[in-house]
């Protein structure tokens, strides 16, 4: 079985090398985050033709995820228990999609952003990455043999080597300490980094700015991860960044990150 995360940046804008790189893939299960789309808007038809099953939650022009899944899609569940709200009035945004496929309870994760240190958007990253690892602590203490796999973009660097320059990065967000805690509390709380033992850095990336020439330059970040429980970890068998998505025209600023699932 072969699952995916893959941030789109825009699902109408890119639903043909969508639909593309799942011919060329043979991915089972696709977590997608940013489609940009709300759910009149999300191009299902391609997608249902190629035998993929859609869950989607998309609210406007911002955010959005959704799960793409050929091995069954069932239990789909909008948002984690006691998410976090944002804005004024505060309103729950477009960030998590759960559904259960081919005995895999997949999670598409759009983290938010954090803008700039000091900023409350900052703030509102913590506290939802926080109730983000009270929900997922709380499935694996309820089933310790549970298949999970948060999958997603986390807008995390979680150690030096995630970014190309760490002197670049000195006043930002991505590489803070409390964000990379953050993200170390979830894989604490028994989630591990499925992909890092496969595709091992420095120089490994999942991301790269559309400014500056920095694809050519690799001038990337490793952002998007998929966290896998202890009973999804051990059927790991190998993982890829598929790097080769973020060339040519029309392309995403994020690449897929594939992970191979032995038969159960």
């Amino acid at each position: 079985m072969r699952i995916a995360t893959w941030n789109v940046n825009s699902i109408r804008s890119r639903v043909d090398r969508v639909e593309g790189w799942l011919e060329r893939s043979d991915c089972d299960v696709l977590a997608i985050q940013e489609t940009k789309a709300n759910e009149s808007q999300f191009p299902m038809l391609g997608l249902n033709a190629l035998g993929y099953e859609v869950a989607h939650h998309g609210l406007n022009q911002w955010n959005g995820v959704a799960i793409l899944s050929r091995v069954g899609l069932a239990d789909v569940e909008i948002g984690f228990p006691d998410m976090p709200s944002y804005g004024d009035p505060p309103a729950h945004e477009a960030r998590a999609i759960g559904a259960t496929c081919g005995g895999v309870r997949a999670w598409s994760l759009y983290v938010p952003n954090g803008r700039a240190l000091g900023d409350p958007h900052l703030d509102y990253k913590l506290d939802w990455l926080e109730h983000l690892r009270r929900a997922a602590g709380g499935w694996l203490s309820t089933d310790p043999s549970a298949q999970i796999a948060l999958m997603g973009d986390w807008n995390i660097a979680p150690q030096d080597e995630d970014v190309w320059d760490m002197a670049e990065f000195a006043e930002s967000t991505h590489v803070s300490a409390p964000e990379r805690d953050a993200f170390r509390a979830i894989v604490e709380a028994g989630f591990t980094d499925v992909a890092r033992a496969h595709t091992p850095g420095p120089g490994v990336y999942t991301y790269w700015d559309y400014q500056q020439l920095s694809f050519p330059k690799r001038h990337g970040m490793r952002i998007d991860f998929v966290l896998g429980s202890p009973a999804l970890s051990s059927r790991v068998k190998g993982a890829a960044i598929d790097r080769e998505e973020r060339k040519g025209k029309g392309a995403s600023d994020h690449a897929p990150v594939i992970v191979e699932l032995a038969d159960v």
